[in-house]
């Protein structure tokens, strides 16, 4: 791309990836957010998004051709399994283990937005780079990319649980250890309508179990039914313990 140093995104694509980009506009595209296109729209030629499309494909196949060939399970719970894997959160952490984050090319806007909007370019931006994977090297090559970055933390899912609704699991765990139905509650609100941020918390009888925060009610409850199962867990980690 005119005016633009590769250097950098060669030098990622050495270190992180392994090789070098023979089309090195399609990494630089890759790391192009919508925003940036609109502050400068001499240089920029083309943001991530048809990338992110393509890569997301990508994802998704690569993630159930493995989930297929390695586990028996139903359908239903291996549908289960590739979603907490693909979900925004997990492809997040994965773009930030790569540390691509000073490579994006944002508006100013973006680059001081809210950890949740930072938090969904990065997910964008993750599949976006595994659309531009498969475009300079082919399907085994991305495929392989897919596996060292997203497929490596299923054995963490699996022992945790976490690929489960927590929501849920919580109901099931709650009243299996306490006989009784977990209640959500609102305890904060803060923020404009259009960016409001929640914070809720989950009660089995009187006691507060865990708490969430989020950009909805539901987003919230899901984090705070994660921390409750988190303390369940301890709980019966020390039981182990002392008995």
């Amino acid at each position: 791309m005119p005016g633009i140093d590769d250097a950098p995104y060669q030098a990622f694509a050495r270190e992180k990836l392994g090789f070098e980009f023979d089309n090195i506009d399609l990494l630089i595209t890759a790391f192009t957010h919508r925003s940036y296109m609109n502050e400068h729209r001499k240089s920029a030629r083309e943001h991530n998004e048809r990338l992110e499309f393509l890569g997301d494909a990508v994802l998704e196949l690569s993630v159930t051709d493995y989930l297929y060939r390695h586990h028996a399970e139903p359908e239903g719970i291996l549908t289960s399994w590739r979603s907490a894997l693909v979900r925004t959160e997990s492809i997040s952490e994965a773009g930030t283990a790569l540390d691509y984050e000073p490579l994006l090319r944002l508006s100013r806007g973006e680059k001081h937005g809210s950890d949740r909007a930072r938090a969904q370019i990065l997910a964008n931006s993750f599949e976006a780079l595994i659309g531009a994977i498969y475009l300079e090297k082919g399907y085994e090559a991305a495929d392989e990319f897919i596996n060292k970055t997203i497929l490596s933390k299923l054995s963490g899912i699996l022992t945790t649980g976490s690929w489960r609704d927590p929501k849920s699991h919580l109901q099931e765990v709650s009243q299996s250890v306490d006989g009784m139905t977990p209640q959500y509650r609102v305890i904060e609100e803060i923020g404009p309508d259009h960016e409001k941020e929640f914070t809720l918390g989950v009660f089995v009888g009187d006691k507060i179990m865990g708490t969430g925060t989020g950009p909805s009610k539901q987003f919230a409850q899901q984090r705070a039914a994660e921390a409750a199962l988190a303390v369940y867990a301890e709980q019966q980690k020390q039981q182990q313990i002392d008995a």
